[in-house]
């Protein structure tokens, strides 16, 4: 047993990294244990490939919260600010749209897309404000602060005026489909926004909740993407370097076992080589599930909350793919100099809809949907000279598939996700001279979430704000006195923003607890 910490936080990932290092920041002392070898969590750039480099999960960048920038003095290097997004149909005209521009569509359509891009921005500037605030409890021991909190928010709605009050309000709950079919003609620009609306989760464009979940993607930087040099594992590093110059200590491959419960409250923890490090606190950057019916286990809850946590809606969906290639793919249609923009595969909402069909039934999508970059296009340290590196989110890859995931079934998801995209890349498959595929069962036992979800939970109205992870837990504490989360599984979800790591050091910090 070493000396006690003030704070011992599981896991690095990035948010986990951002609360270490303002707590230490703060005067006080904290161990962050690691249980990979690289600190970053899913947000890591790694090797697939000899002399192919990766982002491994999360691989562009576009909610980290400015708070967290300034608070931390971060300086994370870009090869790419802003990228463009280019929807990819198969005779070669294609929608190109960035920031309120949109090209390739007809002219009423450009005049939608700009409304439509303003309303949502508007509404997603509402949004970010809370989403770097502790979610007000909503309960008869509410306290002032609480009190405070919601009643700006419901000022902040009525600013918005009568009629975009009543648009919000409308369209906070409704489905993304809906929205893209009354304003747009062009088949590829409801797609591409479709597949917005629901990358990484367990929804389709027909679902509700997914306008929320396209404003909770552009409540980072207005829908702004960028590509970190050096991957993601940039921002990663640049993190972990904050924290150790606060004077945070980071261990990596060390597996936290257990959360160490004594006399009714967490008081350290136990990795799985047997070593015990005792602290006042502890802040899990796990997911809830994992926290709770694992590291600390259910027996140390009380039943009900176990109940809620237990029935959290957290199924992987997506998957990743990674492509060596000798060098580019033709795609018909796309200049040389745009292989530095995001390409979609997703022809017309009608369509990710169908992909979707299949994950609900335990199936991978016979036609999948894509987001695909090359990130070697501007980062040459990424592949060999002359060589490339292709990274693809292709969904809908269910966590559990029916028939099971083995080398067989995912060697023909593998194949046929690389079909799909030849059908808009001719020669992709005489490029290829290696690949990794990530299916989300990869995901949850090489990154340790919970059903491989990279957001740690669905982004639903019923798993955001008062109520995420589950109604009682929303302000970062959990009802084990010295327990905290401060992971994506906390308020305000997932996305490299850091935001719920920053919330949480902040709610420690003035909860006044003697660290």
């Amino acid at each position: 047993m070493s000396d006690r910490y003030d704070a011992i936080v599981v896991g690095a990932g990035h948010n986990g990294l951002v609360c270490a290092s303002l707590l230490a920041k703060a005067g006080k002392k904290v161990l962050v244990l690691e249980a990979n070898s690289q600190v970053g969590g899913a947000a890591v750039t790694r090797s697939f490939a000899e002399g192919y480099s990766v982002s491994a999960v999360a691989h562009l960048l576009y909610q980290l919260q400015p708070q967290v920038v300034k608070d931390l003095a971060l300086n994370i290097e870009t090869v790419s600010n802003d990228m463009g997004t280019i929807a990819l149909s198969a005779d070669g005209n294609h929608v190109r749209f960035n920031g309120d521009e949109v090209s390739g569509v007809g002219h009423e359509d450009v005049v939608q897309f700009r409304d439509f891009r303003k309303r949502m921005k508007r509404f997603a500037k509402l949004l970010k404000k809370f989403l770097n605030k502790t979610p007000p409890r909503l309960a008869n021991d509410a306290s002032k602060s609480d009190l405070f909190t919601l009643a700006q928010l419901g000022l902040d709605i009525r600013r918005l005026g009568k009629v975009e009050m009543q648009e919000f309000l409308r369209l906070i709950g409704m489905n993304m489909r809906d929205e893209v079919v009354e304003r747009f003609d062009s088949d590829l620009l409801r797609g591409a926004i479709s597949l917005d609306a629901v990358m990484g989760t367990h929804l389709g464009p027909r679902s509700p909740n997914t306008i929320l979940t396209y404003l909770y993607r552009l409540a980072g930087g207005d829908g702004a993407i960028s590509q970190p040099t050096g991957g993601m594992s940039s921002v990663a590093e640049a993190l972990a370097h904050s924290a150790r110059e606060n004077g945070a200590t980071i261990r990596t491959n060390m597996k936290v076992k257990r959360i160490v419960i004594e006399n009714g409250r967490a008081a350290g923890v136990e990795t799985e080589d047997g070593e015990r490090f005792s602290s006042w606190l502890v802040v899990s950057n796990a997911d809830p599930k994992s926290t709770i019916m694992d590291l600390v286990q259910a027996r140390n809850v009380e039943t009900e909350f176990t109940h809620r946590i237990h029935h959290l809606r957290m199924r992987g969906n997506a998957a990743k793919l990674h492509l060596a290639l000798d060098g580019l793919p033709t795609i018909p249609g796309v200049e040389k100099r745009e292989y530095a923009d995001r390409f979609v595969i997703a022809p017309d909402d009608h369509y990710v809809e169908r992909a979707f069909n299949n994950a609900k039934y335990g199936e991978t999508s016979v036609k999948p949907v894509f987001e695909i970059c090359f990130p070697s296009f501007r980062d040459t340290s990424l592949a060999p000279t002359g060589k490339h590196v292709m990274s693809a989110i292709v969904q809908y890859v269910p966590f559990e598939l029916r028939e099971g995931w083995s080398n067989k079934t995912r060697s023909a998801f593998e194949k046929l996700a690389i079909e799909t995209m030849a059908e808009y890349m001719p020669d992709l498959a005489d490029r290829i001279t290696a690949s990794e595929l990530l299916t989300p069962a990869d995901i949850e036992e090489q990154f340790h979430i919970h059903g491989g979800h990279w957001h740690h939970g669905e982004l639903t109205m019923d798993q955001f704000l008062f109520t995420r992870p589950v109604g009682g837990a929303a302000q970062y504490a959990m009802p084990l006195d010295g327990l905290y989360l401060c992971g994506a599984g906390a308020h305000p979800g997932g996305g490299v923003s850091g935001a719920a790591g920053r919330n949480a050091a902040r709610e420690i910090l003035k909860s006044g607890y003697s660290l």
